[in-house]
């Protein structure tokens, strides 16, 4: 006798997967969050772009947008789907960069400044672009490791490319320096264009620039003149 047939369960959607994880781990997953250790692999990932390639092609039906016959929009959906994983959000969805660390062997202990290093990020409130000029001030110590000077590149792109807000971003890339470095004074200053201004609402072209200033930065005035000045040379 054949057993009874069951109807089959429909899988998950992968999105549903991940954030389950996220979940039971008690942990955050905001804009602005990188979520890449419970992105189980490299198949789940492509899951994941699968998925939004299909809810966005959703969007532009709703939007009215013939893509069946429109050959500018007939591949748009997968195209934004990899560019969100891959490319403008990569920092939520990719493990951060591989960053090779030195001694301090030669008791380096005057300030340098790297940048301008070039940021690209995207607003969390209408997922336009952020586009500006990054200089980051090191004061290293004796026990301060020394990176090249393209980590902090790769650094800041993969905490830029995600949606947030500036002042977060900075916080955020400013946390990472003085935990990985441990120097005695650390300083970020950043200026950026805002699309959610220029595109839209107010399309006004004013820029928005913030800074961090800790330790030897925070406490020493001369030292906080020095980096201000050279980087506005």
């Amino acid at each position: 006798m054949n057993a009874p047939k069951h109807p089959s369960v429909p899988a998950a959607p992968v999105s549903d997967r991940i954030r389950a994880r996220i979940v039971d781990a008690g942990r955050r997953f905001h804009a602005n969050d990188n979520i890449a250790e419970f992105i189980a692999d490299d198949a789940e990932l492509a899951a994941l772009e699968a998925e939004v390639a299909a809810r966005m092609q959703a969007v532009l039906e709703t939007l009215v947008i013939d893509t069946g016959s429109d050959h500018n929009t007939q591949g748009t959906a997968r195209r934004v789907a990899r560019m969100f994983l891959h490319e403008v959000f990569k920092g939520r969805y990719h493990r951060m960069p591989a960053v090779t660390e030195f001694p301090n062997a030669a008791r380096l202990n005057e300030l340098m400044i790297v940048g301008p290093i070039t940021v690209r990020s995207a607003c969390s409130h209408h997922l336009v672009p952020i586009l500006g000029k990054l200089w980051i001030g090191v004061l290293p110590n004796e026990d301060t490791n020394i990176v090249g000077l393209s980590k902090y590149s790769r650094i800041a792109d993969w905490v830029m490319s995600r949606p947030q807000i500036q002042e977060e971003a900075v916080m955020h890339l400013a946390d990472i320096i003085e935990e990985r470095l441990r120097p005695d004074g650390l300083a970020l200053v950043m200026e950026a264009d805002h699309f959610c201004m220029h595109w839209r609402g107010v399309k006004d072209e004013s820029h928005m620039t913030n800074s961090i200033m800790r330790g030897a930065f925070l406490k020493n005035p001369e030292l906080r003149k020095e980096f201000l000045q050279l980087v506005r040379s």
